[in-house]
């Protein structure tokens, strides 16, 4: 849901959000008014939820709405938010959090302590069935919260404290030095009582302590958010309000820039990426950034299996018969760039030249050399498909990814899109799809663990988190535990690209390219800049 761009700690256990579609025009009562920012969105693919939302649908409005421990500026920074401190002990093995007092949520109820402690637990739950659960698996007692059959729902962790209204403990079971930027995740918001007593009440209609309160929803056409006037932490809008417009056609988003009734929107449609720049009618945008694009083969695909030799050179083949080149200039019109890893360049530890880069290269020589010596192990002769939404601008990509498997493999290649984002996430959440599918990455925090332990995991499989090809690994999972435990970033940086050579030889996903933070905004649009997620800072937009 979104990502990261500098860095700040040392370890492992992720976070993010699989990125989201875009949309058809509709109107907006609230734009009417000089101050409120209209924005681009997609559908969020569930309630708005914190520890449920794992995509930017309902990632970007989510963070407006709730505000926690910690905060991160436009580069990635982290500041205390609503945490007057959070300590770790010698070994990273326990935190103690304060947090400040007068920090209300919206319907005027205090934040505590235990407002963090039993979201938490709420989340890490199995019997809740949240997306972000494994966020938590580095916290003690998560192990033995993860039998739903024998949970009622409100069981708590047994590692967290609270010793005061605005205190509590952390008890980790492994050390984890990433927890004090991890807080920041979307999925570590604090809820009111009321969340309990009806969380599907809540979710289409939230309350937080963030920048902005929720005002309405009306679904596929847009969620309205207005200024919060007790809000007093680090990212005070400059604004009114943001009126989030579901789109399903990223042209039409476009247009509406042009002519004035549309703000801001994060991306730019195929059509427009070698004019936009150029384009005197909108504000462009278009700098190095941190998302990753990919697109995942199941793990336990027929032939395709990451834990056998044949899948792994199936896997290898396809990705050396694709000319990430081509993708990125001729179809993306120079607004990303080809993809060498599995993290992005403005990730810390970030490196162009480990073992298995060379997977990333195109050669379609080397390729159907590789796809050969697979048949010899079992022929395949199936068709692979690749699905996508259809909202979300991606056609252009796949259409050239088939065309290239076809000339450059010589194998059966389709695409496969789905009408929408959220029909799309949903047939992946489900395990429904049976050939490749997008997918992507936009860091929830900075550091490196974050685009490795969320979605390559085991613990982050089988719907426990957002690792949708329900990849498993030992010796990558065993890495991941090194890193958490490790005395420094650099030391766990060294961890994790050891852990991505695990990676590139088993490609549970395939890394095509990574996309520049690329947006425009309409020309009466002041402040207009994008964040560490390749996001609008809408706080900082008026007009």
């Amino acid at each position: 849901m979104k990502k990261k761009a500098l860095a700040i700690a040392a370890a492992v256990c992720a976070v993010a959000t699989m990125l989201g579609g875009c949309g058809s025009s509709s109107s907006s009562s609230s734009s009417a008014s000089s101050n409120i920012i209209t924005a681009y969105a997609s559908e969020p693919q569930n309630p708005l939820i914190p520890g449920n939302t794992n995509e930017t649908g309902g990632g970007k409005p989510g963070d407006l709405l709730f505000a926690r421990l910690v905060s991160f500026d436009a580069k990635g920074n982290a500041s205390n938010e609503v945490a007057e401190s959070i300590t770790p002990n010698d070994d990273a093995t326990q935190y103690t959090i304060k947090i400040k007092d007068g920090w209300k949520f919206t319907d005027g109820t205090p934040v505590t302590a235990e407002s963090f402690t039993k979201a938490w637990s709420y989340v890490a739950n199995a019997k809740n069935a949240q997306k972000c659960s494994s966020f938590f698996s580095t916290i003690k007692g998560f192990t033995d919260l993860q039998d739903a059959k024998n949970l009622k729902g409100d069981e708590q962790l047994s590692g967290l404290k609270v010793v005061d209204d605005h205190t509590f403990t952390v008890d980790m079971s492994q050390p984890d030095a990433t927890f004090p930027i991890k807080v920041g995740y979307l999925a570590f918001a604090p809820l009111p009582e009321s969340f309990y007593k009806d969380p599907k009440a809540f979710g289409e209609a939230p309350v937080g302590n963030g920048p902005y309160k929720f005002s309405k929803w009306d679904h596929n056409k847009e969620i309205d958010l207005v200024k919060n006037p007790d809000y007093k932490g680090n990212d005070v809008p400059k604004n009114d309000g943001v009126t989030f417009k579901i789109y399903t056609d990223d042209k039409a988003a476009y247009a509406d820039i042009q002519a004035g009734n549309l703000d801001v929107m994060e991306s730019v449609p195929a059509s427009a990426t070698k004019t936009f720049q150029k384009d005197p009618k909108v504000q462009a945008y278009n700098k190095a950034g941190s998302v990753s694009q990919t697109f995942t083969i199941p793990s336990n695909l027929e032939h395709f299996q990451t834990n056998t030799e044949e899948g792994q050179l199936r896997r290898q083949a396809i990705s050396m018969a694709i000319n990430r080149e081509q993708l990125t200039d001729k179809v993306l019109g120079g607004i990303a760039t080809p993809a060498t890893e599995f993290t992005s360049p403005l990730t810390p530890g970030y490196s162009s030249s480990l073992k298995g880069a060379d997977n990333l290269k195109f050669n379609a020589a080397k390729a159907k050399e590789l796809w050969a010596k697979a048949d010899a192990i079992s022929k395949y002769d199936g068709q692979l498909t690749f699905a996508y939404n259809a909202d979300g601008g991606a056609k252009p990509i796949y259409d050239a990814i088939v065309n290239q498997l076809k000339n450059n493999l010589g194998i059966d290649a389709a695409t496969n899109p789905m009408p929408t984002f959220q029909e799309f996430r949903d047939a992946v959440t489900n395990r429904q799809i049976k050939g490749a599918f997008r997918t992507g990455w936009q860091p929830d925090y900075p550091s490196a663990e974050n685009y490795l332990f969320q979605l390559y995991a085991s613990a982050a499989a089988d719907g426990n988190g957002s690792n949708d090809g329900d990849y498993k690994n030992a010796e990558f999972d065993k890495l991941m535990d090194e890193a958490y435990a490790a005395k420094s970033t650099e030391d766990a940086n060294k961890i994790y690209q050891q852990a991505q050579e695990i990676l590139l030889n088993d490609l549970p996903a395939i890394p095509l390219y990574y996309s520049n933070a690329n947006g425009v905004a309409a020309t009466t649009v002041k402040g207009f800049e994008m964040n560490w997620q390749n996001l609008p800072v809408y706080e900082e937009l008026t007009k």
